[in-house]
């Protein structure tokens, strides 16, 4: 005879289990627009929002309560630091990582021309500037697909085989 099920509630939609957390808004979401014709993507980076074009990451937008490093990081490279602070002139190495200088260059959210200094550096991205712009290095994984394959056995000899006396 089987045995009789207890007679639970049903859940209610409102149970903190089922709970959707609202999703955080996209800082500075005017450069996404600016980029729209590049078909951006992104990807959640440090806790900002990082942005890729083709196979480049190009920026990361930040927003966070501690607000040093708040605005739009450039993705470059030391070398390209003087000729991007003169179109720039509120450009800085961002603090966060604790180095001196950085690739990752701020466009600080509280410099005055904040908005026209992003949507610049926008302009320059649409067209081309090599200044702006890293290929990611190109992480193992961890786990099994890591490993790697194991070498493949010698093929086995095909042929006749001598009968044992």
């Amino acid at each position: 005879m089987p045995t009789p099920r207890r007679k639970t509630p049903p859940l209610r939609l409102d149970d903190a289990l089922f709970a959707i957390k609202p999703r955080k808004a996209v800082p500075h979401a005017f450069v996404l627009d600016a980029l729209a014709g590049l078909a951006p993507r992104t990807n959640p980076m440090f806790g900002c929002l990082a942005v890729y074009v083709g196979e480049k990451i190009v920026l990361i937008l930040r927003d966070k309560r501690e607000d040093e490093d708040n605005g739009v990081w450039l993705a470059t490279t030391e070398a390209h630091h003087a000729s991007l602070r003169r179109e720039f002139p509120h450009m800085r190495s961002i603090r966060v990582f604790g180095k001196p200088v950085t690739g990752w260059q701020v466009l600080p959210v509280d410099a005055p021309d904040f908005e026209p200094a992003a949507l610049r550096a926008c302009e320059l991205i649409a067209a081309g500037d090599p200044r702006i712009g890293k290929v990611p290095k190109v992480r193992k994984r961890a786990g099994p697909a890591a490993k790697t394959p194991q070498r493949e056995k010698a093929p086995q000899r095909v042929g006749r085989t001598r009968a044992r006396s």
